[in-house]
Formats: structure tokens, C-alpha cells, sequence
């Protein structure tokens, strides 16, 4: 145990951090490698100031190689405090003879020179901030907060004391086994940290309690007066860490000013820059994801396999990168995204891959609610959060094809057929608005299709390989343990397009979505294999926010705004509770001046105090109605995907899940006394003057026949003023936003710069990265780029909202019914009407060329939601289906 010190050691800092380059494939501490000559030449360098952060993974290695702690070529000074103990006489004599010892390398390095002057192999690694406070101590085992983490009876019996070395960090403590290496634990300040002294808190004579949300973590002193000090230094260095004070909305991490940040409108983009991201790092790679798919292409179409995931995390663990992925372990009787195939997959590729899958839902008592949120950190330097997967069927871009071929016209035009010419692959890199072909006209019936040789793909000319082309509402991925097999015809079946948005960030949120993960991760560690050896999935630790603003590399493309990161977790999902999403949606919207614009999975609203819980529709209600109380111009535009994401066959009811979505749905929207629309009724037809309510359609040809599939709305956006968005993995219902049930990340970018741009007929000063990604969106919906008389610059005049969308949205729904009475539609209000529409002819199949002509006034994507739909129907599960009989929780 480490006593008051009088000494204490000082060595030059630098304001940097450097980063050694890695040559060889290294491996975890239980992997026992050895680091190579040049990285050791590099650690025993004199003249550095620092140690790099590869450090932290190699602490054994380090030891076992005889790289000395303190720094080679480095002076190291003791002066001794200022302290009633010593004269003045006295203080001179021991400093002459601590510095004379020092001198010596021999003493300078001993073991217990070292544990003297407090310092080990993590204080001079920069990126984990300065030097803060360490020293041997006595910590006793238990004193976690979290349900099933303790032995029972650990307080009275159960309990045994560890000798260990403690690490006081800016934003964090660790304690080591100094002996081999191994961080053993690591508690993160938060609001609940606290350090308290006494027999009254640790039941321990001389006892110190350092606890935080997840554990009271209870270390041993040698006296009254050196348990006072340890909670003194610990206090002093904890005071400046801003995580322990609870931020904005409930949130554990404050707005980051003049953040580098980058919104991402669908896949391509998101995967390309994600690729070219992960090829940049050194050090770190994390990735939290609900589904995986290690086959998912990148950059497409591949012509090689050099940027399929699988292979990218593989060839960065040669490299020596540490590569920690956390996924959803599912129930899998109720999902079939096969988690274990994932796992297997990866750690199988190198041991620098480690993957954990959480929870286990006997111990943790957990079957209802999953780790949804979707994120990548690099280096703890870039990080990328949004609604997508890096799954099968999550790419796409803005033509949205239904089909795998190549048309001359993009997405909602007809016309012929052509084969695409195969691309190099370095070509391919830059190539996500490039489409393939085949001649179906020559070929009407083509034979079944093949598994893909994924290993020779020089002349592939595909975008969605194997179970990459999806339709899960015809029909759900099974077999994923066989990812190049297709999951439906593809010749038959038209794929179903894919929305979604994502960003990048940097600096210090970046390190706070990283410090998210590394929560999650410890916490997942412990709660699943405490009884493992330690070394084998190893303790993270968060880098310092002192040097966040040294960024590695960017992501092209990036502006600067204020960025907060958001989550909802509880103390199941990351031994902490957090709901700041809801709150910052409820804030936005409340707060929002002219408009918001919002782009959702799942729509599912409207507190009732028994059901439904989170407010988002009754804060849109309150807006609404404040807006027409005050006569201002408001509006609402709420775009949704025409059906859940279940599989079903819509044309004989879509099945109990899909009309167990439908019914929370439309209770939000305008079935019931909660519902928007009803609690609206004051306002008598001018609701519509206020809110808009739409889906995604588009239409294409395949194998000579005219199709038609909704776009699956996966976003999870919200859009306010032209001024911010909030983008993340959350879904408006209660298992995204009320923190307890499903864990979600998300950030809320505010435009802290102003352009000029015009709103309701007026001058106004817009955000310019919101009005980008504002107008991107109402471009593709809306089909502006062929249309020029839409006018998108003004998102509430009256000429807009009334003629640009709502008219665009009417006229492209009656089209596509008339066409292909496609369901869901206005006209069905009962099963037995449904069994009547569905044995009516098309005009897609009875005139294909007229419906084709017809088919040349469909403008963009954007259709009404039929709000009369099944409207006779109650559409929640008999009580006596499986799915009656699961919890309302699990649909709302």
C-alpha cells in the first residue's frame, strides 16, 4: 500500500501523443506474443517523451522484454512536498539523496524504487491523459451493484482481499495485477461516483469505498490517516471530469463544440467512408452491431474480396490493430440473425478478433429487449452511429432498384435491359451508384440460381451477393451459416430497397461514443465471464479527452458542428441508466420553430400511462396545437414504412406480427382517443394544413414484367428548422426511447454556423449541414432532379407543403393502386375486402403498356399512408396466438 508520499517524481510531458507503427501480427496478452524488435527498439528509445498507446495491450510483453517503466533517457527529479514531518534541513538532505539514487539505472529501475516513486508502464501513455495518482493497495473482491454479479453472503463470508495495483486516471480508475499484466477492472466516473472512508461503508477498519453506478469498490488501508489521504487524491483528480455531472437531457456526455461531423442518406456512401476509415487504423477498432454479417461487402460491386468486412477486420488484426466487437446474442427461436455464426466467424479469423455476445438471458433475466444500436470507433478517434447494420440487405443508394441489373434510367423509370461491363477492382471503390444487368429479354426464364463463387468474383458484376438480395417480408434470412446462397429468387422476387442514415464524428464525441462502448464492453465482460481467464477478452480503457483534438485522419467531406451523443441503456444493457434520446426528441420538438421533419422504422406513440409510455406524439399534439392557437405556420412531415419489417404475405392479412405493428401504429396516428389525429379533432380538417403523414414506393421491371415494393424506411432521423437533426438507432416506440428495454446510441448535431436560405417566404438563416441533409432528403423523395417546378428551398410555404408533397404524395399513391392495387391501400377496411382486392385483376399485368405509360407521372418515391387500412379490423393478436400471448411490451 502506498502511503502519503513525500516524493514524488516529475518527468517532461508532451502535449502529443504518438502512435508506433505496428509491422508484425500481434495478439492479445493470453496469446503470448512477443512484440517485435523494432517496436521494442522503439519503446527503449531515449529521448521520447511518451509511451505509445499499443502499450496498454503489451503491458506482460513489455515487462517480460526489460523495457524499463520510467522512460530511457529521461531525468526524473524527486522533490519532497512541503509537510510538518520534515525541516527544511531535512526536506534538502532527502532530495540530494533520492536524486543521487536515481542516477543509478540499477536503483532507478527497481521494483521497489518504482512502487516507491508510484509509477508503472500506463504512466507515461499520453492518450490515457496525465499521470494522476497510483499505488498498491489491498481491494476486496464483490461490491457489485448489478443483480447477479455477487456471491451471496459476499458481504458476511464470500469475500477475500487481492493485493493490486490501483491506476487513477482524468475520467476513470483500474486496478492491475502487476505481476502478469492483466487490467483486472475498470471503473469510469459517473453521477454516482463517490469516494467514502470508514467502518460505516466498507465494514472494513480503515476502508475506502470508491463506488460509481455499477460497484462499491472497497480498498484497504494501513491507517486512519492514509485511508483520509487515498480518498483526498482520489477526489482531486476525479473533481474536473465533466462525465460526473449529468448533462443535457439526462445524458452522460456534454455538446462537443466545432465536432468534424458527417451525415450519411442511405448505405453506399456510409459503407465506402466506414471502409476507407477502418483501412486507417492503428491501434483500436470497436463495433457494437444488433446483426453482423461478416460477408457484407463494402464497396460495391465487388470484384475481389478485399473490401468484404470479414476480410478488412482480418487483414487489420495482422496488423496488429485490437478488434472488439459486442453483438446482440439473440433469442433464437424468436430471430434468426444467427449471432453465434457471426462470433464463430471472426474469432476463427485471427486471435486480435474478439468478439462477445450479450446478454445471456437466463443469468441476466432478459428475453424481451436487444442491443440495437448500431457503431464503429476507430482509434477512439472516428467514430460512425445510425440506424445501419453492417448486415446483409443494408446497402443501397438513392435509385433504390429492385432489381440486380443495370436500367439505362434510374429508379421509377422503365426501359430496357443492358449488361454492365465488369470493373477493376480498384474501380470499384468509387462505384455505388453503378448498377449490374443481365439479358432477361433473351432470356425470359432463367434457370435457378447459383451460389456465388465468393472467392472469384473478377467478373462479378452484382451489387447484393447471395443473402446480400433480400425481401424479408416475402421472406425472412434463414441458412446465414451459407451467406453466397440466395435467399429468394431473384429472377421472381423483387428485392426490397433499403433507407437509412448514419453520420461520422470525431475528436471528443467520437471518444464519447468510444467511452460507450468501452462501458458496455466491461460491463459485458464481467457480468459474462467472470469466471474466465481475464486475459482472454481484456479490459478497455478509455483515452483521455485532453488529447481528442489530435485526430489521426478525417472523413472527407466533414463539417463542424456541436454534437452531443445520446444513448437509452439500463442497468441490464450497460450496468447504467440512460433515457437522454427521448428527452433530446421531446426538447427538439417542443422547441422546434417552423418545422420538423422525421424519417422512423417505427412510429408508436402517445402516452396512455398503460401501453404506451413515451410522449414524442403527444409533444407533436402540443406543438401542433400551440402553432394553430398562435395562427403560425408548423409543420410536421412524418415519413414511415408502408408495413413492418415482418415477414408475411400482406394479401391474406400480413400475419400476427405485422398487424400487431400496424395496430400501435395506427393508434398513434389516428385510431382511438390517444391517437394525433383524434386529439386533433379541434382543429376539424386543418390538421392537414399541420402534419403529413406518408410512406416510400418505387417500381421497376423484372423478367419482363412491371413490379412495384415499398422502400423499407429503416431511419431513425429527426430534423429540425433547417438548424439540427438527431441521427441514431432509435425507434420511435417505448423499447428505443425509454432507456429500460433496448439499448440505442444516437447523436443530436446542432449547425453552429449560419448560411442564408429562406423559410415561409422570408429570409432566414439556416444550419448548413441540417439544410444539406434537409433538402437531400426532399430531393430523392420528391424527385426534384427531374422535376424542376418542385421547389424545395422553402419547406413550409404553402405552394410546398400542399402541391410539392402532399400532391406528389396523393398522386403517386392513386397511380401505383390503379396500377398494381398494391397493399396496404385506403380501400381495404376489413379482411373480407382484403380477400375481394386481392383476386382483382392488375392493369400491370392485363395492359403492361398502358400501365407503363402511366407509370411515366409517378414523381419520386413519396406515397400517402393509407390511414384507412384494415381501419374495421382489430388488428391485435388473438389471445390464444403465440404472439397474444407475449407481453404488449415486446410490439410497442
Amino acid at each position: 500500500m502506498a502511503s502519503p508520499a513525500p516524493a514524488c517524481c516529475k518527468t517532461p510531458s508532451s502535449p502529443e501523443g504518438g502512435v508506433a507503427e505496428t509491422q508484425k501480427t500481434k495478439r492479445f496478452i493470453t496469446d503470448n506474443y512477443e512484440l517485435s524488435k523494432e517496436e521494442l527498439d522503439g519503446l527503449m528509445k531515449e529521448g521520447e517523451e511518451e509511451r505509445p498507446f499499443l502499450v496498454v495491450h503489451h503491458l506482460l510483453d513489455v515487462k517480460e522484454a526489460g523495457v524499463p517503466v520510467l522512460l530511457p533517457g529521461t531525468q526524473v527529479i524527486c522533490r519532497v512536498d512541503s509537510t510538518e514531518r520534515y525541516t527544511t534541513r531535512s526536506k534538502k538532505y532527502l532530495e540530494e539523496y533520492l536524486n543521487g539514487l536515481l542516477e543509478n539505472s540499477f536503483c532507478k529501475n527497481f521494483h521497489g524504487m518504482l512502487e516507491f516513486l508510484d509509477v508503472s508502464a500506463l504512466s507515461f501513455v499520453s492518450e490515457l491523459g496525465p499521470k494522476g495518482l497510483e499505488g498498491s493497495i489491498f481491494k476486496r473482491s464483490g461490491g457489485h451493484r448489478i443483480q447477479g454479479l455477487n456471491c451471496i453472503g459476499h458481504h458476511q463470508f464470500c469475500f477475500r482481499w487481492s493485493k493490486r495495483w490501483l491506476v487513477v486516471k482524468d475520467s476513470f480508475l483500474l486496478y492491475m495485477n502487476r505481476e502478469n499484466g492483466v487490467v483486472c477492472f475498470v471503473l469510469v466516473f459517473d453521477p454516482e461516483f463517490k469516494v467514502q472512508v470508514g467502518r460505516a461503508y466498507t465494514d472494513t477498519k480503515y476502508g475506502v469505498c470508491i463506488q460509481n453506478f455499477t460497484r462499491n469498490l472497497v480498498i484497504k488501508c494501513n491507517s486512519y490517516r492514509q485511508a483520509h489521504w487515498w480518498s483526498h487524491e482520489i477526489n482531486r483528480l476525479a473533481e474536473p471530469c465533466e462525465f460526473l455531472q449529468v448533462q443535457r437531457f439526462g445524458g452522460f456526455a456534454p455538446p462537443r463544440e466545432n465536432t468534424l461531423t458527417k451525415w450519411y442518406v442511405n448505405g453506399s456512401g456510409y459503407f465506402a467512408d466506414l471502409a476507407d476509415a477502418l483501412e486507417q487504423a492503428k491501434e483500436e477498432i470497436f463495433i457494437t452491431d444488433w446483426w453482423l454479417s461478416p460477408e457484407v461487402f463494402l464497396k460495391r460491386p465487388a470484384t475481389g474480396t478485399y473490401w468484404r468486412l470479414d476480410q478488412i477486420l482480418k487483414r487489420k488484426a495482422e496488423q496488429g490493430v485490437k478488434v472488439c466487437v459486442l453483438l446482440y446474442k439473440e433469442v433464437e427461436m424468436a430471430l434468426g440473425i444467427n449471432s453465434g455464426h457471426s462470433k464463430k466467424t471472426l474469432m476463427d479469423m485471427h486471435p486480435n478478433i474478439k468478439v462477445m455476445r450479450h446478454p445471456n438471458h437466463m443469468s441476466a433475466v432478459v428475453f424481451f429487449w436487444a442491443h440495437h444500436e448500431k457503431m464503429v470507433a476507430i482509434d477512439q478517434s472516428v467514430a460512425f452511429v445510425g440506424g445501419l447494420d453492417l448486415a446483409f440487405g443494408r446497402w443501397d443508394d438513392s435509385q433504390y432498384r429492385l432489381t440486380d441489373t443495370v436500367p439505362t434510367e434510374t429508379a421509377n423509370h422503365i426501359s430496357e435491359e443492358v449488361p454492365k461491363a465488369p470493373i477493376s477492382e480498384p474501380e470499384a471503390a468509387d462505384s455505388g451508384d453503378q448498377v449490374d444487368g443481365s439479358n432477361s429479354a433473351q432470356d425470359p426464364k432463367p434457370p435457378e440460381p447459383e451460389e456465388v463463387n465468393a472467392e472469384d468474383l473478377k467478373n462479378n458484376t452484382q451489387l447484393w451477393l447471395g443473402k446480400d438480395y433480400s425481401n424479408f417480408i416475402k421472406r425472412d434470412w434463414v441458412q446465414l451459416d451459407r451467406p453466397f446462397e440466395d435467399n429468394i429468387d431473384r429472377t421472381e422476387v423483387p428485392r426490397m430497397p433499403w433507407r437509412d442514415l448514419s453520420a461520422a464524428l470525431h475528436g471528443k464525441a467520437a471518444r464519447d461514443v468510444a467511452r460507450h462502448f468501452i462501458q458496455r464492453w466491461n460491463f459485458a465482460k464481467i457480468f459474462k465471464y467472470k469466471n474466465i481467464r481475464s486475459t482472454f477478452f481484456p479490459c478497455l480503457l478509455p483515452k483521455s479527452h485532453s488529447t481528442a483534438d489530435a485526430l489521426p485522419f478525417t472523413v472527407p467531406g466533414s463539417g463542424k458542428a456541436s454534437v452531443q451523443v445520446l444513448r437509452s441503456v439500463d442497468c441490464w444493457s450497460a450496468g447504467t441508466c440512460d433515457s437522454s434520446i427521448l428527452n433530446a426528441y421531446i426538447h427538439t420538438i417542443d422547441n422546434s420553430e417552423h418545422y420538423i421533419y422525421i424519417e422512423n422504422q417505427f412510429f408508436i406513440s402517445c402516452a396512455d400511462g398503460k401501453n404506451v409510455h413515451n410522449g414524442i406524439g403527444d409533444a407533436i399534439v402540443k406543438r401542433i396545437l400551440r402553432a394553430h392557437s398562435e395562427q403560425k405556420k408548423y409543420r410536421v412531415f412524418v415519413v414511415v414504412p408502408l408495413l413492418p419489417g415482418f415477414e408475411g404475405d400482406i394479401s391474406e392479412g400480413g400475419g400476427k406480427a405485422i398487424q400487431a405493428i400496424l395496430h400501435f401504429t395506427y393508434r398513434t396516428m389516428c385510431r382511438g382517443e390517444y391517437s394525433i389525429l383524434m386529439r386533433l379533432r379541434e382543429l376539424e380538417d386543418q390538421w392537414s394544413e399541420y402534419i403529413t403523414l406518408c410512406g416510400l414506393r418505387t417500381h421497376s421491371q423484372l423478367s419482363q414484367s412491371l413490379v412495384t415494393e415499398l422502400i423499407y424506411v429503416h431511419s431513425k432521423t429527426l430534423i429540425a428548422d433547417d438548424r439540427r437533426y438527431i441521427i441514431g438507432s432509435a425507434n420511435i416506440n417505448d423499447r428505443s426511447m425509454l432507456g429500460s428495454r433496448d439499448s440505442e446510441l444516437a447523436v443530436l448535431v446542432e449547425d453552429e454556423e449560419r448560411i442564408p436560405s429562406i423559410m415561409g417566404g422570408e429570409e432566414y438563416q439556416a444550419g448548413p449541414l441540417t439544410l444539406a441533409l434537409r433538402k437531400e432528403c426532399f430531393r430523392v423523395l420528391l424527385g426534384a432532379d427531374s422535376e424542376p417546378q418542385i421547389d424545395i428551398d422553402d419547406p413550409i410555404s404553402d405552394l410546398f407543403f400542399f402541391v410539392g408533397w402532399n400532391t406528389t404524395a396523393k398522386l403517386n399513391a392513386k397511380i401505383y393502386d390503379k396500377i398494381f392495387r398494391c397493399l396496404p391501400c385506403n380501400s381495404v377496411h376489413n379482411m373480407r375486402e382484403l380477400k375481394e382486392h386481392s383476386g382483382l385483376e392488375r392493369l400491370c399485368d392485363t395492359h403492361p403498356q398502358q400501365a407503363k405509360e402511366e407509370l411515366e407521372a409517378v414523381r419520386g418515391l413519396l406515397v400517402h399512408f393509407p390511414l384507412n387500412f384494415l381501419s374495421e379490423e382489430n388488428l391485435l393478436p388473438p389471445l390464444g396466438s403465440k404472439e397474444g400471448m407475449a407481453p404488449t411490451e415486446l410490439w410497442t
